[in-house]
């Protein structure tokens, strides 16, 4: 897997949930189609008469997520930039999505406006995996995103976060270690430590 790769598994699930926050800060969410994957970026178009066109002129701040049948979970946060050059890329994103002439015919595509997310940050999630599978992507200049647990020096290497740990994804050791790309987050071991050497991680 790779940044490409989950950008086209958005492509190829087309119908993504996209979230946007209103005028009060309050969370708007809808299923918007992803137009182009390509270099490492993806694109979209709204109407310039919607509420989710004046939301992201007033906050560029954009969140998606989609699973396709494969129980592959892509969750995508980052910005969303309006570009220039709005006729030629909606005639592009026209030609390559055909089916939308039939909701804009003719010169009504123009009341598109064309977006294009270049910065974010990317969760790659496999539940169709034993033990499940998590990486984790940058694009743009975002900064990665830390989450999950990590367990940190005062561990005593008892055993007991290893014991419950649903994914059996900790490691002996001293410290013992998670191994991030299997880690469920649930927080059981976090919840059980009898130390609380377990620790939320952050950026």
């Amino acid at each position: 897997m790779n940044v490409q790769n989950c950008l086209q598994i958005l492509r190829d699930i087309k119908d993504v949930a996209f979230a946007t926050v209103d005028e009060k800060g309050l969370p708007q969410i809808r299923i918007i189609d992803v137009m182009l994957a390509e270099d490492e970026k993806i694109y979209f178009c709204t109407a310039r008469g919607k509420d989710f066109y004046a939301q992201l002129m007033r906050d560029n701040h954009v969140a998606i997520t989609a699973v396709n049948r494969d129980f592959q979970m892509i969750r995508l946060s980052g910005t969303a930039d309006k570009l220039t050059e709005q006729k030629y890329w909606i005639d592009r994103i026209f030609e390559e999505n055909p089916g939308i002439r039939r909701v804009y015919p003719n010169e009504s595509r123009y009341i598109l406006e064309p977006f294009c997310i270049a910065n974010a940050n990317i969760e790659f999630f496999d539940l169709g995996e034993e033990p499940i599978n998590r990486e984790h992507y940058t694009i743009g200049n975002h900064k990665e995103r830390k989450n999950g647990f990590e367990i940190s020096e005062t561990c005593i290497a008892c055993g007991t976060c290893r014991k419950i740990c649903p994914q059996q994804c900790i490691g002996i050791g001293k410290p013992f270690e998670i191994n991030q790309n299997h880690c469920l987050h649930c927080g059981l071991c976090f919840e059980n430590c009898p130390v609380k050497a377990i620790t939320i991680r952050s950026v």
